[in-house]
């Protein structure tokens, strides 16, 4: 009852209004600006690209899984305000977050590949064969659809909003902790292990060596891709640590409550957009992606393929 008495006491109206703001004014033009990058990405992969490798699999995958991530904002955003059935609520959460987490283990897959060419770069660069990154990326999708299915039991109400009234069972100790372990801490590791290494090996080997790894690696696309991953998906992954707190009776104080649950509503605006730049990191990633990522490339290439195409017929 007196915990009852203390969350009626603890008004989160006004909290929920600026979140609403910010998530319009931040999620719209990230929506419209990443599936423009993200479908022109998915374009010159797919289509333009002359042999496909390991790396190209894994950008594939990456641009795919923003995509997916993308088109579920919209939905997001309406069924964030709106009540909506339980299933379809549920289907909405899991694609939220099979998407994002789909997007951390495929960057750190980017990671691992490209600390293997830079310190064994002729062993590196003899297995391009894209099999594996195949093999890798449809284990990847499975785990992250696999893992999501609690979603559709942590909702406490037939109709409800997305996002909101999450079960105390999903904010369990245990389940927090995987999240946090298997989600965040592990592939934060391997990519501050893997970044520090590839940024050591690229500093103080200024040798032969190191002209034939500048292909495959350099220091702007190795600080880009760490950068990005430790602003977009920290914030989120903390406040997830703060609101099981909050859901666990630790922290009880109404105004660090009302903080903490602007602090996740902010977090999860923040994350969206490593979708947009994701896009810088394929820009500087490859050299054959920059050729022909100008629009004017971009057109020329697809008139050929369309003429081509006339020719066959």
């Amino acid at each position: 009852n007196s915990q009852r008495l203390i969350s009626r006491e603890c008004n989160f109206t006004d909290i929920d209004r600026i979140a609403k703001t910010l998530r319009l004014g931040i999620s719209i033009p990230t929506f419209i600006l990443g599936l423009v990058l993200n479908t022109l990405a998915l374009a010159v992969f797919c289509c333009f690209w002359k042999k496909q490798t390991k790396t190209s699999v894994y950008m594939i995958n990456l641009a795919l899984a923003d995509v997916l991530l993308l088109l579920s904002l919209p939905l997001k955003l309406y069924y964030s305000i709106t009540a909506a059935p339980g299933l379809l609520c549920s289907f909405i959460e899991s694609l939220y977050f099979v998407n994002t987490y789909g997007s951390i283990f495929i960057i750190v897959c980017i990671t691992v590949d490209r600390y293997i060419c830079i310190r064994h770069p002729f062993e590196g660069r003899a297995n391009q064969s894209p099999k594996w990154a195949i093999l890798i990326c449809c284990f990847i999708w499975a785990v992250a659809w696999l893992c999501s299915s609690p979603m559709y039991v942590f909702h406490k109400k037939d109709c409800f909003k997305c996002f909101y009234n999450m079960s105390e069972q999903a904010w369990s100790i245990p389940l927090i902790v995987s999240v946090e372990t298997f989600g965040f801490l592990i592939p934060l590791t391997v990519m501050v292990f893997c970044s520090a290494q590839n940024i050591w090996i690229l500093l103080n080997h200024k040798s032969q060596a190191k002209k034939q790894v500048e292909g495959s690696g350099s220091l702007r696309v190795i600080i880009i891709n760490l950068v990005v991953f430790l602003v977009c998906f920290t914030p989120v992954h903390l406040a997830i640590c703060l609101q099981c707190l909050v859901r666990q009776h630790v922290i009880v104080d109404c105004s660090l409550k009302q903080t903490i649950s602007l602090f996740i509503q902010v977090s999860m605006i923040l994350a969206n957009l490593n979708c947009c730049l994701d896009a810088i990191f394929y820009y500087f990633a490859a050299k054959e992606f920059r050729e022909k990522t100008h629009l004017k490339k971009v057109i020329e290439l697809y008139l050929q393929k369309v003429t081509a195409g006339g020719h066959l017929l």
